[in-house]
């Protein structure tokens, strides 16, 4: 049996997702303008989607899992479960309004005419805050539908704000934040279910490595547990004696959020040399 995974055929997340799956090692077969590619060394087959489908072929089986944008999920509400957040391809869901004017909150929508390519998510939000107004529903270039007197707020997908900002626009709400996730369908087998967690092991494997960096440093001996204390590590350091006498070696983990605070506190405690080596893949 084979694992069917749909991605998006063309565009960012198309980039990220064979990114990945090049750094899970899994090796895929030349899928350039075709609907269609294996894996050579892992049971899979890849799908080439638009991205605003994946989750019906998911609900509908044609395929078993598939990597698609969180805000797509939510918006065309498939039968269809989130299993694993992949954690790129990361933006919001925002309204905007033109330069100049304030936003007052939910209120402020009341009467509006909205320009959105995510009607479904935008009128949830209209009834939770219990706001009546016009939605006007596009697939593209939403941003551009105030400058043309279509709309009088977008709501649309956000990353640096720039397009936004060069059509006399600014964010004024975030209504969903987004990113890449992995969803399947209802009826999995025990089988489709096996390939699917060695699949996570290796993705997760990548996610973690991505997040910590391994580092090499020389300690004199007589600072070595203090230096020692300082270190969280995955259990504890490894620390080797160096051909200078007085000298260790020490080996260890550092999540890459505590880093520079931690590289500044070693050296504090007498630490040099430090080497950091960015980690491939991390199994713990």
């Amino acid at each position: 049996m084979k694992l069917k995974l749909a991605i998006q055929k063309s565009g960012r997340l198309n980039e990220d997702s064979m990114r990945l799956l090049k750094e899970c090692g899994i090796d895929i077969g030349n899928g350039v303008n075709k609907l269609k590619a294996e894996a050579t060394n892992f049971p899979i087959e890849l799908f080439f989607f638009r991205d605003d489908d994946i989750p019906q072929y998911v609900e509908d089986g044609v395929a078993d899992i598939g990597f698609v944008g969180e805000n797509v999920v939510y918006e065309k509400a498939k039968k269809v479960e989130v299993a694993y957040e992949l954690g790129f391809g990361k933006c919001r869901l925002s309204f905007a309004v033109k330069k100049g004017e304030t936003f007052t909150g939910p209120s402020f929508l009341a009467g509006k005419k909205i320009a959105t390519s995510y009607p479904i998510l935008v009128q949830q939000y209209l009834n939770e805050h219990s706001i009546q107004a016009e939605i006007h529903e596009i697939s593209g270039s939403v941003e551009i539908a105030p400058g043309i007197g279509l709309a009088d707020v977008v709501c649309d997908l956000v990353s640096s704000g720039s397009t936004l900002f060069m059509n006399g626009l600014v964010e004024a709400e975030t209504i969903l934040h987004s990113q890449a996730v992995l969803i399947k369908h209802k009826n999995f087998s025990t089988e489709a279910q096996q390939i699917l967690e060695r699949l996570l092991f290796r993705i997760e494997s990548v996610k973690k490595a991505k997040k910590n960096k391994y580092v090499l440093l020389n300690a004199p001996n007589d600072q070595l547990e203090k230096i020692i204390a300082l270190l969280p590590g995955m259990k504890s350091p490894t620390v080797l004696p160096l051909a200078s006498p007085g000298w260790s070696s020490v080996h260890t983990v550092i999540a890459e959020s505590d880093f520079w605070d931690m590289i500044e506190q070693l050296k504090n405690a007498g630490a040099e040399g430090i080497l950091v080596i960015p980690i491939e893949k991390m199994i713990l």
